[in-house]
């Protein structure tokens, strides 16, 4: 008796596992199963196998087939193991040179005709595979350049089924059509950078010199921030530009976002850039496309993708108050925990949250308010939306008024985003280094019992009577202090005074 064997990773969300595909070839009559919790898509996946193989010249047995996919207790989907189920049978079978994959890893999905097709999540399979000593994987061609990108692990890239036997010694008889060596070269290359793009940058903001510092302070101490004012004033252009004055992406989390891509099947057209993450999507947007959905195992949603980025909630009053309330746990936790039919899937979802709002329905509830036509029981409920606990976790909100005039001879130059960037990245370092034992990265990630050990007795007594005037929450408090770590930070202090509280406390009140 021989068993083939081959080696494939699944996902559960972004938490890898390595498969054993086991395969063994019985007499009876001719059947092929798959085992081990495959879904819909993996058990369809006998066909593609079968199809390909015979594809290759590989006389089908006639016989019954089973492959074994462990572990057993763990669900598996998609076609990414198509690779992997082949190289089993054709062990099994003697096709090929016994031991061939031994700890080699093989990824793909297979046509009918025995081409390799490229497949989403390659890049943390492939880091999950170099944790486990793997040394060599066989991708899809069309993945080659995705799959180069993780070092300390030979990648060889194959078109065909036959390209993989023949690789490992083995004999095949294939053929691969011009269109089909057409489709498969024609890959968008993965650029190491996202530089290549227009990048958007502060100096091209008219006048709001407020909250462009307001912005400042929300990169350098990573809050989360309310900014509302009526139409065309720049919150949207402001918002879209923060990413540009925010530190780059540190190695890890360049790896972070990079793998979420790659899930998604965006990493084609990002790479692996140390620009945060931009994400904005539209009012009507379900719950299920903001944190995550979808049947058997979720996939991420925008506020996963948004993950060590932004994420801009553009009308924010106008979204469904249930999707609102669904960041609340994120806000807190950084992650998010989907449950489904067969599995729980754990996403990283730690962003930035910006949120944008008119004063009203129309938007011209503001100053005397005489262009207004909204009834007071229309603003009411166009902000009950956004209920108290949401705000709560707001740090800094911020009003935008509108922009009085386009060029003034008293305006100053206006600060371009590199100049932003390079003090916030100043204070952001002063943070990190100071949380070096904590493992925190900014001031919005400090505990409350650290702020209230680490600030002066002077600043916390100002807390205690925002507190004791029902101006703050204790959440709120220990937010509002976070924010005079940051200006502190800002202003090159080591710990923050009365007037950082002051100012904190004013920026978290500002529009209450």
């Amino acid at each position: 008796m021989r068993i083939g064997s081959g080696m494939s990773v699944g996902l559960v969300g972004l938490r890898a596992f390595t498969i054993q595909a086991q395969a063994f070839i019985s007499p009876g009559l001719p059947y092929f199963s798959i085992i081990g919790l495959p879904d819909t898509s993996l058990t369809e996946s006998r066909e593609r196998v079968k199809s390909a193989c015979s594809a290759t010249g590989f006389r089908w047995p006639e016989t019954r087939v089973t492959v074994n996919l462990s572990p057993a207790s763990m669900p598996k989907h998609g076609s990414t193991h198509d690779l992997s189920i082949a190289v089993a049978v054709l062990d099994a079978a003697g096709a090929i040179p016994p031991q061939s994959f031994e700890q080699v890893l093989t990824l793909g999905e297979l046509n009918l005709d025995g081409t390799v097709l490229p497949v989403a999540g390659i890049l943390p399979a492939l880091l999950h595979a170099r944790e486990q000593g793997v040394r060599r994987a066989f991708v899809p061609y069309g993945n080659r350049e995705e799959a180069q990108l993780v070092p300390g692990i030979e990648t060889v890239p194959v078109r065909h089924l036959g390209e993989l036997i023949e690789h490992v010694g083995g004999r095949a008889k294939y053929h691969l059509s011009e269109q089909s060596t057409q489709s498969l070269a024609d890959t968008t290359q993965i650029t190491s950078s996202a530089s290549s793009s227009k990048q958007l940058d502060m100096a091209q903001v008219v006048g709001q010199e407020a909250t462009k510092w307001a912005l400042t302070v929300a990169a350098a101490g990573g809050h989360h921030m309310l900014m509302t004012g009526p139409p065309g004033t720049g919150k949207t252009m402001l918002a879209s530009r923060l990413p540009s004055i925010m530190p780059p992406l540190m190695e890890k989390e360049q790896l972070e976002v990079a793998s979420i891509r790659s899930l998604c099947g965006d990493l084609q057209q990002y790479g692996i850039s140390d620009v945060p993450p931009f994400e904005a999507p539209h009012h009507t947007a379900s719950t299920a496309a903001l944190v995550g959905g979808g049947s058997g195992v979720a996939m991420p949603g925008s506020i996963t993708r948004a993950h060590c980025g932004v994420l801009f909630m553009d009308e924010a009053p106008e979204f469904s108050p249930r999707a609102l309330q669904t960041l609340r746990e994120p806000l807190e936790t950084g992650r998010v925990f989907l449950s489904r039919s067969k599995g729980t899937a754990s996403y990283p979802a730690r962003f930035q949250l910006i949120m944008a709002a008119n004063p009203c329905p129309c938007g011209f509830g503001y100053g005397t308010g005489e262009r207004c036509t909204c009834s007071p029981r229309e603003r009411s409920r166009y902000w009950s939306r956004l209920s108290g606990p949401i705000l709560d976790r707001i740090d800094i909100q911020v009003s935008v008024p509108p922009v009085s005039s386009l060029l003034s001879s008293s305006e100053k130059p206006r600060q371009t985003s590199a100049q932003i960037r390079s003090t916030v990245t100043q204070a952001r370092s002063t943070a990190r280094a100071r949380f070096a034992k904590e493992g925190w990265t900014c001031n919005a990630q400090a505990s409350g019992e650290w702020l209230r050990k680490e600030t002066s007795i002077q600043a916390i007594s100002l807390v205690n009577k925002a507190l004791e005037a029902k101006r703050l929450s204790l959440r709120g408090a220990d937010r509002a202090m976070r924010l005079a770590w940051t200006l502190a930070d800002l202003d090159g202090r080591t710990s923050p005074t009365a007037e950082d509280i002051s100012a904190g406390i004013v920026m978290r009140t500002r529009l209450q």
